[in-house]
């Protein structure tokens, strides 16, 4: 995702973290997992684990430890224990009909970075995207404690419309208010400028029958597929509470929105306005 190594170590961790929190639950203890070749540098390996553990400590996990192996690449992630009180745990497929959909953090992460590999994003855009996929979602999972929340996924390889679609499950619609996506700063000009993904693309062909985004702006379409790495939360929570949820995300996530509802299920899962 990112050169830098410790950096991506951050990315890692708060990425593998995140499923953690997406659940409502608590980090207990993390292992690391790495890959690396045996003719790479030393120092990255340690730049990789020192990123990983500076997130654990924030996120006050455990690193309990791990397990390496040699490879062609390199590769590094985290196998996350957590805890949940049983009442409290969130999953992805339970919304309720008339709840507002929040999501925390802005979409387009997959398409700064593609960007940036290929040396054409602007040093403040990029500097965004990562501040953006170091931030733990930790801080959201709190908050949400104390509102009347009934589903919770954290949005990531599927992009938007693929986790949006786990959250629908076939049994209900969602409808999006594409004015209201939070989404990065010059991130159209990139889209313009055709840094859009594999995997944008894969997720398009996997939604297709599911939902119609032939009426709505290509580029915010381009959006809705991209991939993102340690992506925010996307929330379904009581229409009544919504506003004072998001007042209070926020204090924490700068453009998190109310982008959308909960529905009957139509003709589509997804539907736009």
């Amino acid at each position: 995702m990112v050169a830098d190594a410790k950096t991506f170590g951050k990315i890692a961790a708060a990425n593998a973290l995140s499923d953690i929190y997406a659940m409502g639950g608590k980090p207990l203890y993390a292992l690391n997992l790495v890959c690396f070749p045996k003719e790479a540098d030393s120092d990255l390996l340690t730049a990789i684990l020192e990123g990983g553990a500076e997130i654990c400590k924030e996120a006050g996990a455990v690193l309990a430890g791990g397990h390496s192996i040699y490879g062609d690449d390199i590769k590094y992630g985290l196998a996350v224990t957590g805890i949940a009180e049983p009442e409290r745990i969130y999953r992805n497929n339970t919304p309720r009909i008339g709840d507002a959909l929040i999501l925390t953090k802005p979409l387009g992460v997959g398409i700064i970075t593609s960007a940036d590999r290929d040396g054409a994003a602007d040093e403040a855009d990029a500097a965004q995207g990562v501040a953006s996929m170091v931030k733990l979602n930790k801080y959201a999972t709190s908050m949400l404690h104390l509102y009347n929340v009934s589903a919770c996924t954290d949005v990531t390889g599927f992009g938007l419309i693929g986790h949006l679609l786990e959250m629908t499950a076939g049994k209900v619609s969602a409808e999006i208010d594409c004015e209201n996506l939070p989404y990065f700063e010059n991130v159209k000009y990139y889209i313009d400028e055709d840094y859009i993904t594999g995997g944008g693309q894969r997720n398009r062909d996997f939604a297709s029958s599911r939902v119609d985004v032939s009426k709505i702006p290509s580029w915010i379409a381009e959006l809705l597929f991209d991939p993102q790495t340690s992506g925010g939360l996307l929330v379904a929570v009581s229409h009544g509470e919504a506003g004072g949820l998001l007042r209070e995300l926020q204090a924490e996530y700068k453009q998190a929105a109310v982008i959308g509802r909960v529905t009957e299920k139509g003709e589509k899962e997804v539907m736009f306005r």
